[in-house]
């Protein structure tokens, strides 16, 4: 009887022991943080440059200018949700301590990249965003990588000092009016608009049109517009009042005293 109860306590952890190692090998990899996810990222345009002008969410040349300077990214189809999630911002790390800092890098999202690895997330950065991911110094070594791994989170978007700003596009009229959002904290993205004409109370749904592009189609449409916005990730939601004048103009941008962090 003795010898039985000593041959299980004794086989039983090797069992275990052995079944554990088992499911850790066929388990799938995870970011050591359970807000971290796994990616990969390569980088585009010059090297110490901002990526290229414009991009598939519209903000043409923001992208060569703070707040946006050096601190954009394009993203595949899992984070750009059909243009849905431009402007949203997430912080990247690379992992290779050899050359990697540990500090994170913040990017906004401005364009659209496809996927290199199948079923993984990836980022192609600016230049001068890829390579602030290196511990000083080691810029250039970083970058002379390529293609290397990462991990990546979302996080708020901060524009201090900016309010929510709406371009009206070029081609707009009475009868077409689009719309590109800009400067929006908090979660970035967006998932509806809507436009509320002079001496209305009806809001009119928007339709996306591409990147972070909106119009609206009717007429003729009766300004001042007041414009309600509509965050995809925590649904929130901020009504800019008469933010866009009787008397607009394509090209022009016209300013909120809102934002959703304020």
């Amino acid at each position: 009887m003795n010898s039985r109860i000593y041959l299980v306590s004794y086989v039983m952890p090797v069992i275990l022991a052995f079944f554990a190692v088992i499911a850790s090998a066929t388990t799938p990899r995870r970011a050591a943080n359970p807000h971290w996810h796994s990616a990969s990222a390569t980088w585009y345009g010059s090297p110490n440059g901002d990526g290229s002008d414009g991009g598939a969410c519209g903000y043409g040349t923001m992208v060569d200018v703070k707040p946006f300077r050096a601190r954009v990214g394009a993203v595949s189809s899992a984070l750009f949700k059909k243009g849905e999630g431009c402007g949203a911002c997430y912080k990247v790390r690379c992992l290779d301590k050899t050359i990697c800092s540990k500090r994170a890098v913040t990017i906004i999202v401005t364009d659209e990249s496809p996927a290199l690895t199948k079923g993984l997330v990836h980022f192609d950065l600016s230049g001068s965003a890829f390579g602030r991911m290196a511990v000083s110094g080691r810029n250039t070594n970083l970058r002379n990588r390529g293609k290397i791994s990462i991990i990546y989170r979302k996080t708020p978007c901060k524009y201090p000092g900016q309010n929510i700003a709406f371009h009206v596009n070029v081609g707009s009229t009475a009868y077409w009016l689009s719309l590109l959002v800009e400067f929006e904290d908090g979660d970035g993205d967006i998932g509806s608009m809507q436009i509320r004409e002079a001496r209305s109370n009806q809001w009119l749904t928007m339709t996306h049109l591409w990147g972070a592009n909106w119009c609206i189609i009717g007429g003729p449409l009766q300004g001042p517009f007041s414009v309600k916005l509509t965050t995809l990730t925590k649904r929130r939601t901020l009504s800019a009042r008469d933010v866009i004048p009787s008397k607009w103009t394509p090209k022009a941008t016209y300013t909120s005293r809102l934002n959703f962090l304020k």
